[in-house]
């Protein structure tokens, strides 16, 4: 075994990790293609209201996060689909929003301090048994409705109108979508942070689609991209003591350019 794994919080660290790394791909991958990539940081800033929440009526602000961002997804879909509003003037009104309530919120709690540091940069290494539960809870829980509505999502993806035609309840389907994402960024952001959750969702992602030549392929490479990235980051924040989100966000940077010189184009829109 290695050395850094004979550590229980450095084991947590890397379950966590490579359990977020499979499951932000495989949402990130519908959003890039639909060039929603903006609803996950729109919905990081929501949560982060939800986290201050947490921490001045002291409850567990990951519960907070959750339940602001589920609300602020639903909201984001009804605002979006009733057509009243461009989708990216919807979240740009949530993500201003969400971050000017969780301002408010932290000046009623006294302002910054360790704890939302964590939240907001990550804190990998101090994942507790009770985060790992979650986020492993979590992460079926969207793993497994990606699974059961993979044709479905795959339809709107590419084509809405013909999905529609075909009988598929497109409103539905992207309000499960867009809650999915919701749930994604409260698992991700004891990984990585707030501040950085949409870059696990979006980078794995542009990285795979310059190789791959179908969706499924695309899906494959991000989710190894992915885990790939979370070890490397993991074992460079361990042995040069770095930000463990900051170095995972850092390796995926890295395997995006190093692509991008090689890369002969996007993915074809094939299952």
């Amino acid at each position: 075994m290695p050395e850094f794994l004979q550590y229980g919080f450095m084991l947590r660290a890397l379950i966590a990790g490579l359990a977020v790394a499979a499951i932000c791909p495989a949402i990130g991958l519908f959003l890039v293609l639909r060039r929603l990539s903006l609803i996950a940081d729109t919905l990081a800033h929501v949560s982060l209201g939800g986290v201050a929440l947490g921490l001045l009526l002291g409850f567990p602000p990951t519960l907070g996060a959750l339940g602001v961002a589920l609300v602020g997804a639903a909201g984001i879909e009804r605002l979006r689909a009733s057509g009243r509003l461009p989708g990216e003037a919807a979240l740009a009104i949530f993500l201003s929003g969400g971050f000017a309530v969780a301002v408010v919120l932290l000046s009623f709690a006294r302002g910054f301090n360790a704890d939302l540091f964590a939240y907001l940069f990550g804190s990998l290494l101090t994942v507790s048994p009770l985060d790992l539960l979650l986020i492993l809870g979590l992460g079926a829980l969207v793993g497994g409705t990606v699974v059961l509505f993979y044709k479905e999502l795959f339809a709107i993806t590419f084509n809405e109108e013909l999905a529609r035609v075909a009988g598929i309840p497109v409103g539905a389907i992207n309000l499960l979508l867009t809650l999915l994402t919701a749930l994604t960024v409260v698992i991700a952001m004891r990984v990585v942070g707030i501040l950085l959750v949409s870059a696990m969702l979006v980078i794995p992602t542009v990285t795979a689609l310059q190789l791959s030549r179908s969706f499924r392929s695309a899906l494959t490479l991000a989710v190894l991209f992915a885990l790939a990235a979370v070890l490397g980051g993991l074992i460079a924040a361990y042995y040069l003591n770095l930000a463990a989100g900051g170095a995972i966000v850092l390796v995926a940077l890295a395997f995006f350019a190093g692509v991008s010189l090689v890369s002969r184009g996007p993915a074809h829109q094939n299952a």
